[in-house]
């Protein structure tokens, strides 16, 4: 029999038991799904030939974690790629801002006055990146370095907008409200700075790759390194209640309603009134295509990026959020797009491409919005629609279908705001424990929250240990 059982095999998942199975624990994973993964998998979405990534789709974090790079996992068959851009963010007038792995090309991007304003708010940051991603990456504690994360914290308290009055013209606030809007919080929200500095500060540290062949390749990774451990993992195992389990340790890669569903009746009225009350975010509508060319943007730069944000404006960008959080569908929607083969052209065949895409909407939605994202798509690359072959969509309802995880589209396993970033899911001194000594969670309901880094799985397996 296994010391410990993992409930889920997604990153944090898989990150878990790797985690165990290096401390010597005998850990046996079970997904209930075909295929590990869960928001990291790869699948032929459209037209054979042509490799789309269902969820997850660009990949920081394996260089960026502390836990993931300290793994052997090019050993294991991951080969990160990276574009020319990390990202670009298109302006009505044909121009671009580029945001590239070096801050002064960055600053040079937004030009001026704002250009060395943006220079002397990140670059600090950028330097302390080694020292802040550690905090950053984990439950709140004593900082280590206090003076780096209290720099930090005095530029990523405030919210979006309030960051944005550091600078005179559009062109800095509107990159800074792409990368803030990834919170799919309303950017008048405290901390949605805070997500914006750390995108920036990871793309200009470790960059923004993608996975060669599919972001699928970042969980077999995984897989594989576990295996390596003696590790077992099981597919096509699905848990009704973690009385099946026996008396292992359980570590549960699920969210407050899974966890409720499974194991509920373990755990005293109290904490389950708490997990209860979780809130989740907003939902998103995704789409992917199967193009028979490159996107014809009319900015250079967005031809060279691996991400691009499209909205235009920060006012833009602002109101589509805010449309979301209030349960409204914005005509306009912010758009976060994905074309990895640009850099990865092993996705398509020769000379076509593949592009992946999401906005935010109300949690639980059905509604198609497919018209809106690609006017956005192509109000900053006319012709677009020409070049389609095939296309797929996932509205928020389906993405829960897919992955129970994703409660009403929400991709972040629950709302990032302040008042939930470090306290969730409940508010403990060990936020992966629970009331019973033998349950933790370790899903992307616990701090840091969403994103491929393992982190979350990490310090719940270390928090495992520590009560063994």
């Amino acid at each position: 029999m296994p010391d410990a059982v993992v409930v889920g095999a997604g990153p944090n998942g898989l990150a878990a038991a790797i985690a165990l199975a290096q401390a010597g624990r005998k850990v046996r994973v079970l997904e209930a799904a075909e295929t590990v993964g869960g928001g990291s998998r790869s699948d032929a979405l459209t037209l054979p030939g042509f490799v789309h990534d269902v969820c997850s789709a660009v990949h920081p974090h394996p260089l960026a974690s502390p836990f993931l790079r300290s793994l052997p996992l090019a050993e294991h068959g991951l080969e990160l790629v990276q574009p020319d851009l990390p990202a670009a963010h298109p302006l009505d007038d044909g121009t671009a801002v580029a945001f590239a792995r070096s801050v002064d090309e960055t600053a040079d991007s937004i030009g001026g006055k704002d250009g060395a304003r943006y220079r002397k708010l990140v670059a600090p940051l950028v330097r302390d990146a080694e020292k802040l991603l550690p905090a950053i990456l984990g439950p709140l504690r004593p900082p280590r370095h206090p003076l780096a994360l209290t720099r930090f914290g005095l530029r990523g308290l405030p919210s979006a907008k309030a960051l944005t009055r550091r600078f005179d013209g559009e062109r800095a606030p509107a990159m800074i409200a792409g990368h803030a809007a990834h919170s799919m919080l309303r950017l008048d929200q405290s901390a949605t700075s805070a997500v914006a500095l750390v995108l920036m500060l990871t793309g200009h540290h470790v960059g923004w790759p993608v996975a060669r062949g599919g972001s699928q390749a970042v969980a077999d990774a995984l897989a594989s390194v576990l295996r390596s451990l003696g590790g077992e993992i099981e597919t096509g195992r699905r848990v009704e209640s973690v009385d099946e389990l026996g008396d292992a340790t359980v570590l549960l890669d699920l969210t407050p309603k899974q966890v409720l569903a499974i194991a509920g009746h373990r755990l005293p009225a109290r904490y389950r009134r708490a997990l209860g009350r979780y809130r989740y975010g907003p939902g998103v509508f995704k789409l992917d295509w199967a193009l028979d060319g490159p996107i014809p943007w009319q900015a250079p730069e967005a031809r060279r990026a691996g991400t691009v944000h499209l909205g235009g404006t920060f006012a833009e960008i602002a109101a589509s959020e805010a449309a979301a959080t209030a349960g409204d569908h914005a005509e306009r929607p912010y758009v976060l797009l994905s074309q990895p083969t640009v850099c990865d052209p092993s996705r398509a065949p020769a000379g076509k491409h593949t592009v992946w895409a999401y906005c935010h909407v109300p949690s639980g939605s059905e509604r198609d919005m497919t018209a809106n994202v690609e006017a956005q798509i192509e109000r900053f690359a006319p012709g677009f629609r020409d070049l389609v072959l095939a296309r797929a969509s996932m509205n928020a309802r389906e993405m829960e279908a897919y992955n129970a995880n994703y409660v009403g589209g929400d991709i972040n396993g629950g709302l990032m705001d302040l008042r939930q970033l470090f306290t969730r899911p409940v508010a403990r001194v060990s936020p992966y424990s629970t009331p019973d000594p033998r349950l933790f969670i370790c899903s992307s309901a616990t701090p840091p929250g969403g994103g491929v880094h393992g982190m979350c799985g990490y310090h719940a397996a270390r928090a495992a240990l520590r009560a063994s």
